[in-house]
């Protein structure tokens, strides 16, 4: 049923939430999971464009990324990983569509209508862009 699972994942604790999921459900449908980190800092927004160097959160981000492949594959599952640059939304669309990705899964946070305008949404704008099946999965409260 689903063949690449688009994984999107913060570097945050919230990836805790939704890495389970996708293992079971690469398990169950034999799925390759597609790792995706969106790096939206100044030097990756305009990396391309300014011919700038690698910032330390790129490469803290290639390294988070590299270590949760590992990980899974380790579990005997199939993953690739993808450190993109730039608006998150725009990103996980577009590299969905050119991976040919079956399914999009990512965290939610619960914001509201405060949280939304300071934080923006990338649920939102991926789920009203996207063409293929989104999992969300109910990020776990932080621990204090």
């Amino acid at each position: 049923m689903y063949q690449k699972i688009l994984v999107a994942l913060e570097n945050s604790a919230a990836d805790a939430s939704l890495l389970p999921h996708v293992r079971e459900l690469a398990g169950r449908f034999n799925s390759e999971l597609l790792l995706v980190h969106v790096a939206d800092g100044w030097v990756a927004r305009n990396y391309d464009r300014l011919k700038l160097a690698a910032s330390q959160e790129m490469k803290d981000d290639r390294a988070y990324l590299d270590a949760t492949a590992a990980r899974l594959r380790a579990e005997g599952l199939t993953v690739e990983a993808h450190l993109a640059l730039g608006d998150p939304p725009t990103e996980i669309l577009k590299t969905a569509e050119r991976e040919k990705c079956d399914l999009i899964a990512m965290t939610a946070h619960g914001h509201r209508l405060l949280g939304d305008l300071f934080f923006g949404s990338t649920i939102h704008q991926v789920r009203h862009k996207s063409f293929v099946p989104i999992l969300l999965v109910r990020a776990g409260k932080r621990k204090k």
